[in-house]
This record gives C-alpha cells, sequence and structure tokens, in this order.
C-alpha cells in the first residue's frame, strides 16, 4: 500500500487541478457548469495574494486527489475558519486514506491558526461522503440552506 502525502499545491499543478475540476463535476452531475480554465486557477492560487488554497494529495508519486479552500469568518464565533470549496479522490485512489489525509491536514491548519472551524456542503444525494464525514465526527447542520446568486441574476440585482 502506499503512503499518502499531503503537500500545497504548485504552480506546476494547474492542469491537474483542472482536471480534479472537471472529474468532480462529473461525479457531481454538473460536468457543463465548468467554466473555469487552468488560467483561472493559476491567477487566482499562485497569484501575490492568494484569496483561495490548494492542498495535493499524493500517491506513488501520482496526484490522486486536491482539496481547495479559503479563509471564511464567523461573526457568532469572532474567529476566521476554512470554508472547504472542493475535495475530491480520483476513483482508483479512494480507500486508500486520501480524503482522510487532506480533511486531517485542514483541520491542523485550521488549529495551527486559531481558526474557528472547517466546513463545507455537501449534496443530499452523495452518501458515500456523508458518511465518510460523519465518520470523522462532523455534522450536518439541520435548518440551513445554501442560497446563491449568479449570472443574470446577479447581474440583474447588482444593477438594480
Amino acid at each position: 500500500m502506499n503512503t499518502i502525502t499531503i503537500r500545497p499545491a504548485s504552480l506546476n499543478d494547474v492542469d491537474q487541478i483542472m482536471q480534479f475540476v472537471i472529474d468532480l463535476a462529473i461525479y457531481e452531475k454538473e460536468e457543463d457548469a465548468v467554466i473555469a480554465t487552468p488560467e483561472n486557477f493559476k491567477n487566482a492560487l499562485f497569484c501575490d495574494n492568494p484569496q483561495a488554497h490548494c492542498l495535493i494529495a499524493e500517491s506513488g508519486g501520482k496526484s490522486v486527489g486536491f482539496a481547495l479552500y479559503f479563509f471564511s469568518f464567523s461573526t457568532w464565533l469572532g474567529q476566521h475558519g476554512i470554508y472547504l470549496e472542493d475535495l475530491y479522490v480520483s476513483p482508483e485512489s479512494r480507500g486508500l486514506g486520501a480524503g482522510k489525509a487532506l480533511l486531517k491536514e485542514l483541520s491542523k491548519i485550521a488549529v495551527k491558526k486559531n481558526l474557528g472551524r472547517v466546513e463545507w456542503s455537501v449534496l443530499d444525494w452523495n452518501e458515500p461522503s456523508i458518511k465518510f464525514y460523519e465518520a470523522m465526527g462532523a455534522q450536518a447542520k439541520d435548518g440551513w440552506t445554501v442560497y446563491r446568486l449568479s449570472d443574470k441574476a446577479l447581474l440583474d440585482f447588482a444593477a438594480s
């Protein structure tokens, strides 16, 4: 069994990050929703003051997964936190511990920086992921629904 290692993404990982995003979108049945390009990730993750960050999981010298995150803020806690935008492990590498290692590294970052929490969203039909998260002690936030302004609705509202 190969050991899982976690490292910060580098500029050389941009194409792999893009592929992981596409693979995740396919898994979530939203492939057509991906409009990002490798250039978007290059500009967002590797600029002078990045607002988003990425970890890469490797096994046997091969990238097998990623976690893309940014820092949030909770007014109720009065502390920053980590929001995990995407976590993905390639199907052939699931069960090796890469997802757990990525979440553990995010947890270590949160503890080291004295952050209040690590949080994320999961599709309600994604039972394997829900079971995985709950096995680590994560709890669903009942009563909360995600809302989003985007595309034409965002433009129309901003202009109103």
